[in-house]
């Protein structure tokens, strides 16, 4: 049986944070295949060990990547903690993969709760 996959993407003033939230569920990642947009991706494999396949960065199109292959079915899960308070300058993009994790019915958790109601 194939594992799931789950996506993780943070703004930059989020990025600590979502490593911290990785590091503390490592074991429960561990039975996951992950993924993320390329320097979230490198924070959290050196963190916890545990292997994440990068994708571009964010502004450079790692967020549509991860929206193509939302959308190819590809992707079951995305952990995104976005900055709510600072503008980014690829907000379309930001916009277009919670809007296409809406159409495939792909849960996104955009904050540590819904984050960790995601992996019980």
């Amino acid at each position: 049986m194939k594992r799931k996959v789950i996506a993780l993407i943070a703004h930059d003033n989020k990025k600590q944070e979502l490593v911290d939230w990785a590091c503390r569920n490592r074991e429960k990642l561990a039975a996951y295949e992950l993924c993320g947009t390329g320097h979230t991706a490198k924070l959290v494999e050196e963190a916890t060990g545990l292997p994440v396949q990068a994708y571009l960065s964010g502004p450079l199109g790692g967020d549509q990547q991860i929206g193509a292959h939302i959308a190819e079915g590809k992707i079951d899960m995305a952990i995104f903690f976005c900055d709510p308070l600072t503008a980014q300058p690829h907000d379309p993009d930001v916009k277009a993969l919670l809007r296409i994790a809406v159409v495939y019915d792909v849960p996104i958790a955009t904050n540590q709760a819904t984050a960790d109601c995601l992996l019980k």
